[in-house]
């Protein structure tokens, strides 16, 4: 580096250039390598989720999870050999706005189902960025008792986008914690409120968390999830928000009087709770208990059950056709050019769309 000070005009001051610096990195530091994950055989991973080793099912989601083809192909293995020791769980869907406590509530609800004995699975659904893609994951951290009790498992998953914010592998998800042999699912979604379909078509109760004091309470009477639950609470009924919350519940019993009776012959209950406080838990699982006796009586809980199978089969389907159609290189080389012909107002988005379609089927023969 040049110094103003060693010019001419300044003779007889000199500026040394000083002493090298030393690297901010420890020369005597050995680097250690991080070692590679040992990859299982699907044995090795059937083995491990049936003698209920954690780490060996946090590794089998994440390859359920995970969008590579040999990825998918081992994980589909797995998946079926675990099938004949799935099933033996009761399976529970948690939704309500954003705030509404779904994760503070499960932390409480958890610890009262897990006092009965058993172990119980949550799956924390987290929305994705539409932009980045990325999901903070952070469900976890609000459930802070639940998250150390050894008999609980917690898996936070992005939604990618999925209809009704459920991920889109939740479905298998559940099969291998139940042949990790928890016999109790949880599933909390995003909470969006219009679309949760998909949870609904996985669960066999299906709670609705609301909140009293935020507006019109029969805002819910617009929306389907009002249709879809088989019970809802009222949470944060404490301090001086328990009047609200009473009057709350009290409209929703009124709007559950405009839906027509549920398929399973269930009238829904309303009841009001609050998460911090631990107070109104066991009349809510009072009243799980009951449905499940009353749905087992009459037969709609193995209806619902094989419902639900045909509903993801046919998901199914329809996943591996538009991955076929989308990953197709014929189609992608298309698909650019088409989309040049729709933004210039040459061709509709419906002849286009067709176009696409017929060289797809063309390929197909």
């Amino acid at each position: 580096m040049e110094h103003p000070e060693n010019s001419e005009e300044y003779k007889g001051l000199t500026v040394n250039a000083g002493i090298e610096q030393p690297s901010i990195v420890n020369p005597y530091l050995k680097l250690r390598k991080k070692p590679k994950r040992r990859e299982f055989t699907v044995d090795e991973y059937v083995q491990g989720i049936v003698q209920g080793n954690m780490t060996v099912l946090s590794q089998a989601v994440t390859l359920v999870e995970s969008t590579k083809p040999e990825h998918q192909a081992i994980a589909q293995e797995v998946i079926e050999k675990c099938l004949p020791y799935a099933g033996n769980s009761v399976r529970i869907g948690i939704s309500g706005v954003p705030g509404a406590g779904k994760s503070t509530s499960i932390d409480v609800f958890g610890l009262h189902v897990l006092e009965k004995g058993g172990k119980l699975a949550v799956l924390a659904i987290d929305p994705s960025s539409e932009r980045t893609k990325g999901s903070i994951l952070g469900d976890k951290t609000r459930m802070e008792k639940l998250s150390v009790h050894p008999k609980a498992f917690i898996r936070p998953s992005p939604s990618a986008g999925s209809l009704g914010g459920v991920a889109r592998k939740t479905r298998e998800t559940i099969i291998l914690c139940e042949a990790a042999g928890f016999d109790k699912i949880f599933v909390e979604t995003v909470g969006v409120g219009q679309s949760e379909t998909a949870v609904h078509s996985m669960v066999d109760f299906f709670l609705l968390i609301q909140l009293a004091g935020t507006g019109d309470e029969l805002q819910g009477i617009k929306r389907g999830i009002m249709e879809m639950a088989d019970g809802i609470v009222i949470n944060k009924a404490d301090g001086n928000n328990i009047e609200k919350a009473q009057l709350a519940a009290s409209h929703f019993r009124n709007a559950l009087h405009l839906f027509p009776t549920p398929d399973s012959g269930w009238t829904p209950k309303v009841f009001t709770y609050s998460g911090f406080y631990g107070l109104g838990i066991k009349e809510i699982w009072d009243m799980i208990d009951e449905y499940f006796v009353f749905v087992k009586t009459n037969g709609y809980f193995e209806y619902r059950r094989n419902e639900q199978a045909k509903y993801w089969m046919y998901e199914s389907i329809n996943e591996h056709l538009r991955d076929s159609f989308y990953n197709n290189p014929t189609i992608e080389t298309m698909l650019a050019a088409k989309e040049r012909d729709v933004l210039n107002g040459q061709v509709t988005s419906f002849v286009a769309a067709k176009h696409l379609l017929d060289t797809y089927y063309q390929l197909l023969k």
